[in-house]
């Protein structure tokens, strides 16, 4: 039987069936997390994740995987299975530009953006559409986030429309959980948060979500957000129009300091909801 065959057969879950598979090789060769985690030059953390299926792996880590444990390239097979499952194919290139850029700007005006999400209030979100494989989905949310774990991670700058903070996705409880993040977030001095206040009824933001992102090498690119899926602005005047709107985003939004004064007050409103 191909790996594709087991994986369909045995799991669910691609991501599932990946996680058990590192375990499985691992305790056949008698090896800790900690032991797997030093020959795969990554963090015990990171093997962990990888085994309940909380973390979608990267093409490095499998194939160090495969180095480590001689396994002949079978992590490095199973990965793009579990990229298929994890991923929407018209979103990977997002993944891919989201991991290369040295800054990041996004504007969302119906739910926190992707980035500063809790694993609870990602999953209230996903669940919603009733994906079946709503744990991959989740964990690929929560892998894209690794990138602002990194030594030379992103400059990042967050518009968001206050609404976004009055719809309590998950109840109380997720959203009290979210708003801490958001603000821990904030704190961090390369991310810069900012809220649109609901009085500003109309704003430059109103045609949708849209990600501006820079490298350190070539043109910047504009990601706008659609109903279905996502797509990459090729036109050059796109792009520059883009820029100009999240300018003017910026402008309208208040003060970080501000912003963060403002999640406080939905963070006391929430917990004088939850003691009624």
């Amino acid at each position: 039987m191909t790996v594709e065959a087991k994986a369909t057969e045995a799991a669910p879950s691609l991501l599932a069936f990946f996680g058990t598979e590192l375990q499985r090789v691992r305790n056949k060769a008698g090896w800790s997390q900690s032991k797997t985690a030093k020959a795969a030059h990554t963090t015990q953390a990171m093997i962990s994740y990888i085994e309940s299926g909380e973390r979608v792996p990267s093409a490095d880590l499998a194939r160090d995987l495969d180095l480590a444990f001689d396994t002949d390239g079978h992590f490095g097979r199973l990965l793009p299975l579990v990229i298929r499952y994890a991923y929407p194919g018209w979103f990977l290139p997002y993944v891919e530009l989201e991991r290369a850029a040295t800054s990041i700007r996004s504007f969302e005006g119906q739910v926190i953006p992707g980035l500063l999400q809790t694993e609870g209030y990602a999953r209230a979100v996903l669940s919603v559409v009733r994906p079946d494989n709503l744990d991959d989905l989740v964990a690929a949310r929560m892998t894209r986030q690794d990138i602002l774990t990194r030594e030379d991670r992103p400059r990042t700058w967050f518009v968001i429309d206050e609404y976004v903070l009055e719809r309590h996705i998950g109840g109380p409880a997720v959203m009290r959980a979210q708003l801490e993040k958001l603000l821990e977030a904030g704190q961090h001095p390369r991310t810069v948060i900012q809220l649109i206040e609901r009085k500003c009824a109309a704003h430059p933001g109103l045609n949708g979500p849209f990600s501006m992102m820079s490298f350190a090498e070539g043109a910047d690119v504009l990601w706008v957000d659609g109903f279905s899926q996502g797509r990459a602005a090729l036109d050059a005047q796109e792009v520059v129009e883009g820029a100009r709107t999240y300018d003017l985003l910026r402008a309208v939004a208040k003060s970080p300091e501000a912003s963060a004064d403002l999640i406080r007050e939905h963070l006391e409103g929430l917990s004088h909801e939850q003691s009624k």
